[in-house]
């Protein structure tokens, strides 16, 4: 480690000033910084960086130094799986209304169908040797078939429509989609590690009882957290900390990637706590800017454009059509059958296809576990990119005046913007 220090105190600042460059530019064009972020990443890796000056990347990220960016990158992602948990409202899944269960059936079941039979095509040409076809195809679906809650939230308080019937409509869609796509995905990563079919129910059935573990100790939690409230925040911290790194440890340990822990001891802790809110802000204001860069650096290091076969670009044409169709498709056809007129069902539609950090976080489990190869990585990526980037111009196209749509006004005339910071 010491050895590597000089290396990483080089590595960091160039990573997390670079993302930083890159989402305040796309900002300025109306993107989600996500978007920047994911784009600087790129930029860093082979694709550009790698290739136009090798000498200065080795220098910036030099193969020692990368197991240790890599390590904080995915312990900052621990973290924000965490801040989604605690921050996705579950209830929507027993208090939604009809509509909102509708869309967000409609844009999971056609992506996951649409997506299954992609798989197929694409398993002869993109599937890693060894790997089954059954878990490659389950995988690939669900990959298809994800929305990005956080980048959403972003996306709608950046236009300040968070409150309208539009956010919270398709954020309650998302929060359901969400949920649903997340236990599929631990069905998938179960299957794609155990080996064998039983292996893979002992693993489900493990996380199922841990599941159940959280919720019964999620009283002793709350009383926990309001007794260490009462004596200093620091430590409110220090046990959330520690929760969300031992709740990942428990899912390592079962077979299911550590991300699903972080994000479950997040889905069961306590709200409404000032010093439980206070220190979930301080995870966020240190692990997200600072940490969560290396991650999309790693994921940059993966994703080689000139790596690509020309004849695997055909291939990215058609996860493209597919994601595309089939997630917009899905959530827009099913609000017209709910009653909606083709405007509104094209704007849920639009935001369900939003993908953003939530999709790189699904498939940089699927290329951990190597499900998926590098190739098939780079053009989901590429995929990624795309269609969060669409989100914003064709969300304020198709708004137009429609009051359902656009902020809400002030009594000078002027727009209400919501909060600019939603997670992002």
């Amino acid at each position: 480690m010491a050895s590597n220090l000089p290396s990483l105190l080089i590595a960091i600042p160039a990573v997390v000033l670079a993302c930083q460059v890159g989402g305040r530019a796309v900002r300025l064009i109306g993107q989600p910084p996500v978007i920047g972020e994911i784009l600087a990443g790129i930029l860093l890796g082979p694709s550009f960086l790698g290739w136009l000056a090798p000498s200065i990347q080795q220098h910036i990220l030099p193969a020692s130094v990368l197991p240790l960016t890599s390590a904080l990158g995915n312990l900052a992602l621990l973290a924000f799986l965490f801040l989604i948990g605690l921050e996705l409202d579950l209830r929507s899944l027993r208090s939604a209304r009809h509509a909102v269960i509708c869309v967000s059936l409609g844009s999971l079941l056609l992506p996951l169908m649409l997506g299954a039979a992609l798989a197929m095509a694409l398993y002869p040409h993109l599937a890693p040797p060894g790997v089954p076809r059954l878990p490659f195809a389950l995988f690939v679906a669900v990959a298809l078939s994800i929305t990005a809650f956080p980048v959403l939230a972003r996306i709608l308080a950046d236009q300040g429509i968070e409150t309208t019937r539009l956010g919270t409509f398709t954020m309650a869609c998302a929060a359901v989609d969400d949920a649903l796509a997340w236990c599929l995905l631990t069905a998938a990563v179960a299957l794609s590690t155990a080996g064998t079919a039983l292996s893979a129910l002992t693993a489900l059935g493990l996380t199922g009882a841990l599941v159940i573990a959280l919720r019964f100790l999620r009283p002793v939690l709350l009383r926990l957290l309001k007794r260490a409230g009462r004596t200093s925040e620091d430590l409110v911290l220090v046990l959330l900390f520690a929760g969300l790194c031992l709740t990942a440890y428990a899912t390592d340990r079962i077979g299911v990637h550590p991300a699903f822990g972080a994000f479950l001891f997040g889905a069961i802790a306590p709200r409404g706590l000032p010093a439980v809110e206070r220190s979930a802000a301080r995870v966020r204001f240190v692990f997200l800017p600072l940490l969560l860069p290396l991650f999309f650096v790693d994921t940059g290091l993966h994703t080689d454009l000139s790596a690509l076969p020309a004849g695997h670009w055909g291939w990215g044409t058609a996860i493209m059509v597919v994601a595309v169709a089939s997630k917009w498709g899905g959530a827009a056809s099913a609000a017209r059958l709910t009653g909606s007129d083709w405007r509104w069902a094209s704007a849920v539609g639009t935001l369900m296809t939003c993908r953003g950090l939530t999709e790189l976080v699904v498939l940089g489990i699927g290329r951990q576990i190597g499900v998926i190869t590098d190739e098939l990585f780079t053009l989901l990526v590429l995929m990624t990119v795309a269609t969060t980037a669409a989100t914003a111009p064709l969300l304020r196209r198709l708004a137009g005046r429609d009051p359902r749509m656009t902020p809400p006004v002030q009594a000078d005339g002027r727009p209400t913007h919501g909060a600019p910071e939603a997670a992002g």
